[in-house]
């Protein structure tokens, strides 16, 4: 089995020194990622591609590699490949009707190749030779504007790649081929959508969420910071860094002016985000902050809040509008997040400035009492991301590597990573229950029965079930396969 993988085009305009560091970084990158599909998959680099080849034939095989290239930065496409000698051109014809010639029937195609290499003939003519003989044998019509199926094929030198599949890639740079920042991670739509976006620009991306008094809102802004780092970042190791901002909010509840509270709350955050940024040497801060969406957001505003710190601050979606950012994060996965967040505002005035000023704002904070802020340095939490579920202070939920007799095993995946990859238990009964609807459904199921939690990694399960256990279920465990 082989894929060819095609880079970010941003990529192969950069100096020979650059695109061999990126290219070398993309490798690195799918060696760790593909390490847990075959442990035996071999990654070749080449100065216009890589050439990803396993020796495994099984279909599940091929699914998971396709969906860790679909989601790696640094790649604009990748093709599923047969790969053989080339001998001619009729040779050709026969291996790529052997592929293609069942897929045509009622439908129009044409052939695309691309050749590189001492040949006897141009692409176009092979394009028309294999074309020809695919219309001879199946009946299907040529279409050379618009057609229902592209068959490609590709002549290298000697060797003759019969195109599979074609797939999208993520595009962008691989990651930590950048710098690192520190993204404020509230868990909602922008936040989670900016820090997206910095990763797929392959800036190796940190989480930083500041805790305006809620646990429940802990625990979501871990389940889609590991969500994100699992999905699009798992290749490079980043921490998530907790805060406790309650001290700080009532600091600002108490001494600062009404209308002034949302932006010295803001200036507060980008204060302590900067000093955790310099702990971890990275080189920005990200927001999800929008021009104008919220009192807070104006440009007079934001450029109030920016001189806080003497650190570049990154907005990804300083111009986008808040209906093409839930679409962004319907695509990427963290809507369901997004949508059933708990909200701590922290602070709320009742006529909040638009036009804040500066000598204000800073005559403002001289009432602020900033050892509370030090304190909430001091008391910060810094987590590896996949060690966040092990953070949870709630009751302490059993992990099983195997069903107990009469139990019931609940997949708590996105419904995306359900179908992509079923789960099997032999006979044990199995129920699909995504994260964001389990807590509401968990009280209509039978009390008597042991429920066993389900998903990949074991993190957002455990910490489903650490919070069931805590409003009062005494029937439920964590199911991680050994």
């Amino acid at each position: 089995m082989k894929f060819i993988v095609k880079f970010f085009p941003e990529i192969t305009i950069k100096s020979r020194p650059v695109r061999k560091q990126l290219v070398k970084q993309l490798r690195d990158n799918l060696r760790t990622l593909l390490k847990p599909v075959d442990p035996a998959i071999e990654i070749q680099r080449d100065w216009d591609k890589l050439v990803v080849t396993t020796a495994l034939t099984e279909p599940s095989v091929r699914r998971d590699i396709a969906d860790v290239l679909g989601r790696t930065p640094g790649i604009a496409y990748f093709l599923d490949v047969l790969e053989y000698p080339f001998v001619d051109l009729d040779d050709a014809c026969h291996k790529t009707a052997a592929l293609w010639a069942q897929r045509l029937h009622g439908h129009s195609f044409v052939v695309r190749c691309k050749r590189s290499g001492e040949h006897a003939f141009s692409s176009t003519a092979a394009e028309q030779y294999i074309g020809g003989h695919l219309h001879q044998l199946t009946g299907a019509r040529v279409d050379l504007r618009n057609p229902d199926i592209v068959v490609r094929v590709e002549i290298r030198d000697d060797r003759l790649y019969v195109i599979n599949e074609r797939f999208a890639g993520l595009g962008g740079f691989p990651l930590g081929s950048q710098d690192s920042v520190v993204a404020l991670m509230s868990g909602g739509f922008d936040s989670t959508v900016a820090s997206f976006l910095t990763m797929r620009r392959g800036v190796r991306t940190h989480f930083c969420f500041f805790n305006l008094g809620g646990r429940e809102h802990e625990r979501g802004v871990k389940e889609v910071s590991h969500f994100l780092w699992t999905r699009f970042g798992a290749s490079s190791r980043v921490k998530f860094i907790a805060v406790p901002f309650e001290g700080v909010v009532a600091e600002i509840l108490k001494n600062i002016d009404d209308s002034q509270m949302g932006v010295v709350l803001k200036r507060m955050m980008l204060r302590c985000a900067t000093r955790i940024a310099e702990r971890l040497d990275a080189r920005a801060l990200v927001t999800g902050e929008s021009v104008a969406q919220v009192s807070s957001q104006t440009l007079t505003n934001l450029g109030v809040i920016e001189r806080a710190t003497d650190m570049l601050v990154l907005r990804p979606l300083i111009t986008t509008g808040k209906g093409d950012i839930i679409q962004m994060a319907t695509e990427i996965g963290t809507e369901p997040f997004a949508a059933r967040m708990p909200e701590y505002c922290g602070v709320i005035s009742v006529k909040p400035t638009t036009r804040a000023k500066l000598p204000r704002i800073e005559h403002e904070e001289t009432k602020f009492d900033f050892a509370v802020l030090e304190r909430a340095l001091d008391e910060a939490r810094y987590l590896n991301i996949d060690e966040v579920a092990n953070d949870d202070e709630g009751p302490e939920v059993d992990v099983l590597s195997a069903p107990v007799v009469g139990s019931v095993i609940i997949d708590v995946r996105h419904p995306s990573e359900q179908e992509r990859s079923p789960l099997r238990a032999g006979n044990v009964g199995i129920e699909k229950i995504p994260f964001y609807e389990l807590q509401n459904r968990f009280a209509e199921l039978d009390p008597d029965t042991t429920y066993l939690l389900y998903c990949d990694k074991g993190v957002m399960s455990k910490l489903h079930a650490a919070h069931l256990a805590e409003l009062g279920f005494r029937n439920v465990k964590v199911y991680r396969p050994a």
